[in-house]
């Protein structure tokens, strides 16, 4: 049982990375990301980085693995967000 222990981090660490991709197609189109909270985008990109430390310091290459898709997923949209906040600053500010 425990030789399928790799194959089943792999595939939940696949999964758990894929699930990531429909956000970004959602965050991409500019405006979109009104309803994502900057916070947990934060947190959340934060976290999957220290995971990735933590998967190198222990040489688990699944959790590395899985975690600079991840985290490379969530920057994308927490840069999307950013991006929004600044078009959204940008538009108040020009208003009369």
């Amino acid at each position: 049982m425990s030789t399928l222990a790799p194959y089943v981090g792999a595939l939940a660490a696949f999964l758990a990375s894929l699930s990531y991709v429909p956000q970004v197609r959602k965050a991409r189109p500019r405006g979109s990301t009104d309803d994502l909270s900057l916070g947990m985008l934060t947190a959340l990109t934060l976290g999957l980085t220290l995971w990735i430390v933590y998967g190198a310091i222990k040489g688990v290459w699944v959790i590395v693995g899985s975690n600079v898709v991840g985290a490379a997923l969530a920057g994308a949209v927490l840069g999307c967000k950013l991006r929004d906040l600044k078009c959204h600053s940008h538009k108040r500010g020009t208003k009369p």
